[in-house]
């Protein structure tokens, strides 16, 4: 068993929609954990390919294939191969400006322990793959959620990972998918922003404890006839949730996304995502784990603390991944249009060693 990939499976995450002034329709995330999985990269599938979405593992096989489909969309995002035809992205985009990744729900994700007639079964880590690889848009995201396949819980790797999903389209909609003990919930229409547990419902609901909050400095304050003058900046946010725990985070990112200003075209509005990302992401060192999980030889770079371990934004319009990691906050990408030709996999490193421009070198 090959358990440094199986731990990547339990990262928690920040993600949001955004658009720019000149409707480019973003998506964003950021992915916190103790440590990477190796293989993991940023992976191209292209158009065609053959790819299963239930694995068992056997004496006689390392795996056996269920569930098996043929990819109607290309798609690109960060991930890995458990078997050749079975890719895992965590988030990505398709050819058709589909985009979205999964997310840590712990202690809320329920599974179905029988397939529904008429349904293929899929493991939940599987699950970002195939939506990008069948379906076009939300509608169809939502449909395929609720008549065409069923998400089982069956063991992958030693684990049955809790997650959610949400789904944001080249119109601009974001769908969320949280499989509950009443079943799979679908919300449509949403405001754009998820983060972990609790449910998208009690998020929601929880940013009215935050109605006052506002872009607007307060000015003057008076007590008692006693006339106090601003001396800083931000008094309208006063009371905004600070730390990284995922109410914290959903609260702090939805106000972001009310309030921050728009980029005036693509270039501008991935930079100031990526800004807007960095508010909820993790400095390593800051939240330490009480359940660090099994750890065994084969993993690798595990630390005591969730840290971000890299931030991928897409754009619907232009099918460009774009990606910073921990260490190299460089902003990196790769275009979709260019890989579409491609009929085998392809994948690229997520290059986390730093990198400096040095602007004196060579100018004396």
């Amino acid at each position: 068993m090959d358990t440094d990939r199986k731990a990547l499976l339990h990262a928690g995450c920040s993600a949001v929609s955004w658009s720019t002034q000149d409707g480019k329709k973003l998506w964003g995330r950021n992915l916190d954990f103790n440590r990477m999985a190796r293989g993991s990269m940023v992976t191209y599938l292209p158009r065609g390919g053959r790819y299963s979405t239930c694995l068992t593992e056997t004496k006689e096989k390392p795996w056996v294939g269920e569930g098996t489909h043929t990819a109607a969309y290309a798609a690109v995002g960060t991930g890995l191969f458990l078997a050749p035809a079975a890719p895992v992205l965590y988030e990505g985009i398709n050819e058709k400006g589909l985009m979205g990744g999964q997310l840590y729900y712990r202690q809320f994700a329920r599974y179905e322990e029988v397939v529904r007639p008429d349904t293929s079964p899929i493991q939940p880590p599987f699950l970002v793959c195939h939506m990008l690889s069948q379906c076009a848009t939300v509608e169809e995201v939502t449909r395929a959620a609720e008549q065409e396949f069923t998400l089982v819980n069956r063991p992958m790797l030693g684990t049955v990972p809790p997650l959610h999903w949400m789904f944001s389209d080249a119109a601009g909609e974001c769908v969320i998918l949280e499989p509950d003990e009443d079943g799979l919930r679908v919300y449509r229409h949403t405001i754009g922003v998820m983060t972990n547990s609790p449910g998208y419902g009690w998020h929601r609901l929880n940013l009215l404890n935050y109605a006052g909050v506002r872009d607007m400095d307060y000015d003057e304050v008076e007590v008692e006839g006693e006339r106090l003058s601003q001396c800083f900046s931000g008094s309208g946010a006063q009371g905004l949730p600070g730390d990284w725990s995922s109410p914290s985070r959903f609260v702090r990112l939805a106000f972001l996304k009310k309030y921050a200003v728009k980029g005036e075209n693509e270039g501008q509005g991935v930079v100031r995502l990526f800004r807007m990302l960095q508010s909820a992401a993790f400095p390593l060192g800051m939240v330490k784990v009480s359940q660090p999980g099994h750890v065994t030889q084969l993993d690798q770079g595990v630390v005591p603390y969730d840290y971000t371990l890299y931030t991928g934004v897409m754009c619907a319009q232009s099918l460009r991944y774009y990606w910073t990691t921990y260490e190299n906050p460089r902003i990196r990408c790769v275009d979709l249009n260019h890989l579409l030709s491609r009929e085998e996999p392809v994948q690229f490193p997520l290059g986390e060693e730093p990198e400096f421009q040095c602007l004196t070198e060579g100018a004396l």
